[in-house]
């Protein structure tokens, strides 16, 4: 089904048409939850404008076989190169590469044999993974974007997940931060259906419940941007001390790992714990999981 429209009565949103097929269909619902993604059709329906920013890089993806057992994820960050590789079910493996927006098509004039070059200089253990690369139609390009709206609600109609606030995936958090939506929502709606209220006002009691999260995390996903894409030499060793200071110091590694999983609310670093983290200030604290605040 394709969604054409929306209903709507008094101002408010009552329902949507759609197309199945060669039918044009009439759905009524109490609310519509528009959860189409970056470029919402429903959004756009809302009249609810969208600052949609593209990151100059995207990601060329390849759903691939696992030639070699591949037990655990692997990702690799250099100087203007990410190169992740997930397990994936039906012994596959799931690769992303970053390339510059708009260049998949000369990465593919280039021939797959380049690219598995490429890939093997990075990860010569994995080169029985990358051979099974065979055709271009199992591989696409996944483009990168932020998402930022005034608001996410109207009387009778809300949006959730990307069609809210996009963010790139290195806060690895789209499909999490759209089931928080959905689960916050869920909280709210038998409410509104007791009151028979649906109203934008009351609705917006989900979207302030969420938006201090998600506006967090989409500043760290730009910052990641920053620091991981980078081919600034003085940067990429800031990020190179980051990492290595994480590998030692519990405390910084909870708060990044709590907050991608998506438990924190609030930044993971404070000012003096991103001097620790680059290696600058000791952290005495840095064994105890306990120590509580950002600093």
């Amino acid at each position: 089904s394709a969604f054409t429209g929306l209903l709507r009565e008094n101002g408010r949103v009552v329902g949507l048409t759609a197309k199945q097929g060669e039918d044009h269909v009439t759905v009524k619902a109490k609310v519509v939850v528009g959860a189409d993604g970056a470029f919402s059709k429903v959004r756009e329906a809302l009249q609810i404008p969208a600052d949609l920013y593209l990151y100059p890089q995207g990601y060329l993806i390849a759903l691939l076989d696992a030639a070699i057992p591949l037990g655990e994820a692997k990702y690799f960050v250099g100087k203007r190169t990410i190169l992740g590789m997930f397990p994936a079910a039906g012994d596959k493996v799931y690769v992303f590469y970053m390339i510059k927006a708009g260049s998949y098509e000369s990465v593919k004039e280039r021939g797959i044999a380049a690219l598995q070059k490429t890939w093997i200089a990075i990860d010569p253990s994995s080169e029985a993974i990358f051979r099974t690369l065979m055709d271009w139609k199992q591989t696409a390009f996944m483009p990168t974007g932020r998402v930022r709206t005034p608001t996410w609600v109207a009387d009778g109609a809300v949006l959730i997940g990307d069609a809210a606030h996009a963010m790139n995936p290195h806060a690895s958090q789209g499909r999490m931060q759209a089931m928080v939506d959905a689960m916050t929502l869920a909280d709210l709606l038998p409410e509104c259906l007791a009151t028979n209220e649906y109203s934008a006002e009351k609705l917006r009691t989900y979207e302030t419940a969420r938006r201090p999260q998600v506006t967090m995390l989409q500043k760290l996903a730009d910052e990641q941007v920053l620091f991981w894409n980078t081919a600034n030499p003085i940067i990429a060793f800031l990020r190179d001390r980051v990492f290595s200071t994480l590998d030692r110091n519990a405390r910084l590694r909870y708060r990044v790992l709590s907050t991608t999983a998506g438990l924190r609310k609030e930044p993971p670093f404070g000012m003096m714990d991103r001097l620790m983290a680059v290696g600058l200030v000791p952290d005495p604290s840095a064994r105890d999981l306990s120590a509580g605040g950002v600093r």
